[in-house]
């Protein structure tokens, strides 16, 4: 049903959409006159975006590195045979940790991929060992520390 609801989108709802993703916080009117509609059917078209889960929510994005956290690792998890049996357990445990910016299931020989932010390196060893390490199932983690980042977007390509 995803598939069908993103397969009808209109050009305006398109630009309504590439518009959100670069500035959350403009008013419906400038959305409207930027996509050249008037303010209702403007709010109708957000509205419906909202309601159908197509805008999950609306956010700010923050600088990690002007908050302090000024690494990121990749970390490639490998379950043992046990805790492939209980993904769920896994999932549950990875989501209460804050540091874990994203969290992938895999195909292949590894089982997940993480995207971790940090304070340091040190910062990350802790967490490495006092928390990934013992998470449910964990067999083995390959990290691998990100040294710049060339590209880092949160909008989609669905501009019309």
């Amino acid at each position: 049903m995803e598939d069908e609801i993103s397969h009808d989108l209109d050009i305006w709802e398109r630009r309504i959409l590439a518009l959100l993703q670069e500035d959350a916080s403009l008013s419906t009117a400038a959305i409207a006159e930027a996509v050249g509609l008037s303010a209702s059917p403007c709010w109708r078209r957000i509205d419906r975006l909202e309601r159908d889960g197509i805008i999950k929510r609306r956010v700010a994005l923050v600088d990690r590195t002007k908050v302090g956290l000024k690494a990121q690792i990749f970390a490639q998890v490998k379950l043992n045979a046990h805790g492939r049996a209980n993904l769920d357990e896994f999932s549950a445990a990875i989501r209460e940790v804050p540091e874990v910016m994203e969290c992938h299931v895999l195909m292949g020989s590894v089982d997940f991929m993480l995207r971790i932010v940090a304070a340091d390196i040190e910062s990350y060893e802790r967490l490495f060992f006092e928390k990934l390490s013992n998470l449910p199932g964990v067999q083995e983690i390959n990290s691998t520390v990100a040294l710049s980042e060339i590209k880092s977007t949160t909008s989609l390509p669905i501009a019309g």
